[in-house]
């Protein structure tokens, strides 16, 4: 059990805490359990928007530097995600790169797209948007939804619904490792074969589970990933992932200065315009230097541990907050054993904005929206962090979601 935070918690930048809580041993501390929304910004990061403004004001040379300091946070990633460099770029958000997917396809009538029911906006709105612009004698793809529950528990698609659903017209797959909704994690190796099956394109968000989990991002076709969360990082660049070895043909079909081959083609001659042959194409002006700089203090901090060191740590905490809630008769949506759970443990319930917001209050940081209350776990968590959301989260719970009495 982690009794004691994995990541020193001085490496932190700390909200101001709240009044002292009374029948609270922490008089003065903060419970952030909200890594899932947004993680605590590191104190490092100071220093990396200083680098950064330093190579900024350095003129041309200045400009050598950021895009030696993309090329390495390129390979800190590819080293995590167990893939080459020059299958990773930057996007500004993981909407962006599913939408340059989405446009990058030449769909036909009749095309689908596979999304388990409740996925994230960002990995769905493209193409949902897209075929209701579009509906009119331009062919876009029709989003086909499914997902099964475990025990009451949506967890993605099961290997036999998705046999059922995927089929010859379906182009394109696209999940996350981890669902945002309630942290269940599903079986990607399924979801590949599935993709196999049928000649189907698979996209994973790994937003969710960048940052405490191993990744072998090589499963997917395409694969993208948020930095502020788990990572350690802040909006404005996030990760994406081109298998090239998968998808040697595959071709943005707009551009911008930064993701062209040839930077000054001929444009008005025969000279073929071209754009980069590496996943830097995904990048039409220059990428967010500010946020790749903060995203290389997140990764050069994580790197100070093994991946699975963090897993193990993350999910004891996961399963013994799952625990003690159900002991509470507080039923988690999120499944219990570890294999099928990321870093958050949600309660669906009502008054979930004001319970977070009493939480709030008291210096217990989670996560609102969606009718329910998300608590995530990093590494500069601990048990005493578990303890504290019990002295307070059930007592809120039964507020808004008593048991009705029966009728006399």
């Amino acid at each position: 059990m982690a009794q004691t935070p994995l990541f020193p918690i001085s490496s932190f930048i700390l909200p101001s805490p709240p009044s002292p809580q009374p029948n609270s041993e922490d008089k003065n501390g903060i419970v952030h359990v909200a890594a899932a929304g947004s993680s605590l910004p590191l104190k490092s990061h100071h220093d990396a928007l200083t680098r950064y403004t330093t190579h900024k004001a350095a003129g041309h040379k200045g400009y050598t530097d950021l895009q030696r300091e993309v090329d390495e946070v390129r390979s800190l990633v590819a080293k995590s995600w167990a893939v080459q460099r020059d299958d990773i770029g930057f996007v500004s958000s993981v909407a962006e790169g599913v939408s340059i997917l989405a446009e990058s396809l030449e769909w036909k009538e009749g095309d689908t797209v596979y999304v388990d029911r409740d996925e994230f906006p960002s990995v769905v709105a493209p193409f949902a948007v897209r075929g209701q612009r579009f509906n009119n004698g331009v062919p876009s793809p029709t989003v086909v939804y499914g997902s099964e529950a475990f025990d009451g528990v949506d967890a993605g698609s099961t290997e036999a619904e998705l046999d059922k659903k995927v089929d010859s017209r379906t182009r394109l797959i696209a999940v996350s490792y981890v669902s945002y909704g309630n942290g269940a994690r599903v079986d990607l190796a399924a979801y590949r074969r599935a993709a196999d099956r049928v000649g189907a394109t698979l996209v994973v968000d790994y937003t969710q589970a960048a940052g405490y989990l191993p990744i072998d991002a090589s499963v997917a076709d395409f694969a993208f990933s948020a930095s502020f969360k788990f990572l350690l990082g802040t909006a404005g660049a996030a990760i994406a992932f081109w298998n090239r070895a998968r998808q040697s043909d595959w071709k943005p079909v707009t551009a911008g200065m930064y993701s062209l081959g040839n930077i000054v083609p001929d444009w008005e001659g025969e000279e073929r315009i071209t754009t980069r042959d590496t996943a830097l194409c995904f990048s039409r002006g220059n990428p967010s230097h500010p946020s790749i700089y903060l995203l290389r203090e997140g990764l050069e901090f994580l790197n100070r541990w093994e991946v699975t060191e963090v897993e193990a740590h993350v999910q004891g905490l996961t399963t013994e907050l799952w625990r003690r809630l159900d002991g509470e008769g507080i039923r988690s949506s999120t499944p219990r054993e570890k294999s099928k759970h990321g870093a958050n443990i949600t309660v669906h319930c009502k008054g979930a904005t004001e319970i977070v917001d009493a939480l709030s209050a008291v210096g217990i940081l989670a996560w609102n929206g969606y009718g329910r209350v998300r608590f995530s776990f990093h590494g500069h968590n601990c048990l005493k962090d578990v303890d504290r959301i019990m002295e307070v989260f059930p007592g809120l719970w039964r507020q808004w979601n008593a048991p009705a009495r029966s009728a006399l």
